[in-house]
């Protein structure tokens, strides 16, 4: 057993992927007491980055002038993390990317800087370490995703490590997927070699966290860090209040004394809690035993408009395809997904030119009132439209399907190949992992680009300010000269869900463009729509 490890806590660097690092002054001074409190040796304030994208708070950047506007408790050392691939890419490289965020140590408030680091980019960002020593400071390396490395793997980056050793060699079960029992496996393995300090960064995705991070001191690792209520990306990581109780026996210099912790947790971080929803559910579950990076889950859970079974969905495509290779830089929100010029071959008027256009959604307007909707189809001959894989409507009666969200592509994947219908979507504009998944499917390529509060409707491409299914839809109704929109299926939500005023919002544009035919919804709706009823028509 450990009698000497150390404490940090990382509340205001992982908790800050909710609220991009916009922390309340005043939380940070009470929150810098409760941690003096709880004798924590490092408060791991932010980062330090160079990343000047979009608003960001101040513990994105974490510099020495935003860190003097507090005062710093006697017995806490302060600590910053660095992202290892913004060193690596930086055009003047990694020694020189280190000079121009870090002073000398002594001219600093920070003691500790630790670099997160994946295996590939180890061996790149090692002098860095050597430069950081020199200047003063604590380091460490937090390898990055460890879980899934193979026992050579791991000792190669050992051995390197020993070349050029930071003060600690840090692991991180990033996937949330390990058990004290792999734990203890990998400390081993780092121990045959490394001659240094290590230390470990748990997730608690399988709710292993805090197990995890008391097996590692029982194993002789030396440092350990938590957060404030587990706060952090994902399913978030081991609660600093419990690493303090269970440690604080064996830390018998350092009082833990955890009032003050338990008033900055109800006054702040409870609320934020609720309006966050950081911690295990069974879906980060899911995502630590079948290895999938816990921000798909995160980015989901985020995203009102994905129900249960669609998270399930996809879940169970990556349990398969392998979650560890698909890119959520890229792939993080449909929102954000399609920018840029937009590509498309297939033009709606081909199809549609003139014609009565029916879109079906996913509502139980559908499957309710299915006989009539059938018999209107065989007499009137509309253009059947479903969007994603609605079958509430016999196959043979869809003329073709429109689904454009790449996450729910990729749930749907498997589906889609069983339906007979040619698939409506943004083929050109699809990562690989998507259109590999579809190869066997026939895509009538529609392109999109999603730029705020624009609305453009051309042969082979629309420009929307969203990504929903129904506006592409709708777009590629009006792209293809359609003489009326009918809807149905669209039942809405329950009265205060705010899907309904983001829906209503959509239509109420669509429906004010000029020269744009009618759009009926056609079952019951609690969408503010001009509403007519499929048995009057």
């Amino acid at each position: 057993m450990n009698n000497k490890v150390k404490l940090i806590d990382c509340t205001l660097r992982d908790g800050g992927y909710y609220n991009v690092w916009d922390f309340n002054t005043q939380l940070i001074k009470e929150y810098l007491q409760a941690m003096s409190a709880i004798s924590v040796d490092y408060v791991e304030l932010g980062f330090r980055s160079f990343d000047s994208n979009g608003f960001k708070g101040g513990c994105a950047y974490t510099t020495d002038n935003f860190i003097s506007q507090f005062d710093i408790p006697d017995n806490l050392k302060i600590g910053v993390m660095v992202n290892a691939s913004e060193l690596v890419k930086h055009p003047d490289g990694v020694l020189d990317a280190l000079s121009h965020l870090f002073k000398p140590a002594s001219k600093s408030p920070v003691t500790l800087v630790r670099i997160a680091c994946h295996f590939h980019e180890f061996a790149t960002v090692l002098p860095g370490c050597q430069w950081l020593k020199e200047q003063g400071y604590v380091v460490g390396i937090n390898l990055m995703q460890i879980a899934d490395r193979t026992a050579k793997e791991i000792t190669d980056v050992a051995h390197l490590a020993n070349q050029c050793p930071p003060d600690v060699l840090y692991f991180a079960d990033s996937m949330g997927s390990m058990n004290p029992e792999h734990t203890a496996e990998i400390i081993h393995i780092l121990q045959t070699v490394w001659q240094g300090e290590l230390g470990i960064h748990t997730h608690d995705n399988m709710g292993q966290a805090l197990a995890n991070s008391l097996r590692a001191v029982q194993e002789n690792v030396s440092w350990v860090d938590g957060t404030v209520t587990g706060m952090g990306r994902g399913a978030g990581n081991v609660k600093i209040e419990y690493l303090a109780i269970e440690l604080a026996p064996m830390r018998q210099n350092c009082p833990c004394n955890i009032t003050p912790l338990m008033t900055v947790i109800g006054k702040y971080f409870s609320v934020m809690q609720k309006q966050y929803a950081w911690g295990t559910n069974t879906y980060y579950y899911l995502a630590g035993k079948y290895g999938i990076h816990p921000t798909y889950i995160q980015e989901m859970l985020g995203d009102a408009r994905y129900t249960e079974e669609d998270i399930l969905a996809v879940i169970d495509h990556l349990k398969s395809a392998g979650g560890k290779k698909f890119n959520l830089n890229t792939l993080e929100s449909a929102r954000h997904f399609y920018v840029g010029e937009p590509i498309g071959t297939w033009s709606p008027v081909s199809l549609i030119k003139e014609r009565e256009v029916l879109i079906l959604g996913s509502g139980p307007g559908v499957a309710r009132h299915q006989q009539a909707l059938e018999e209107y189809i065989q007499s009137k001959h509309p253009v059947v439209i479903a969007l994603n894989t609605q079958r509430h409507i016999q196959a043979k009666l869809i003329d073709v399907r429109a689904a454009c969200h790449p996450v729910r592509l990729l749930a749907d994947c498997v589906e889609h190949l069983t339906l007979p219908h040619p698939l409506v979507t943004p083929a050109s504009m699809l990562p690989d992992s998507v259109c590999e998944a579809l190869d066997s499917k026939k895509l009538l390529d529609f392109g999109l680009s999603v730029q705020p509060e624009i609305f453009r409707f051309e042969t082979y491409y629309c420009i929307l300010p969203t990504s929903m299914v129904i506006a592409y839809a709708l777009a590629m109704a009006i792209s293809g000269q359609a003489s009326k929109i009918l809807l149905a299926g669209f039942d809405g939500y329950e009265s205060d869900d705010p899907r309904n005023d983001e829906m209503d919002k959509l239509l109420s544009k669509f429906t004010q463009l000029p020269g744009i035919p009618s759009i009926q919804a056609i079952t019951p709706t609690r969408y503010k729509i001009t509403s007519v009823s499929i048995y009057a028509l």
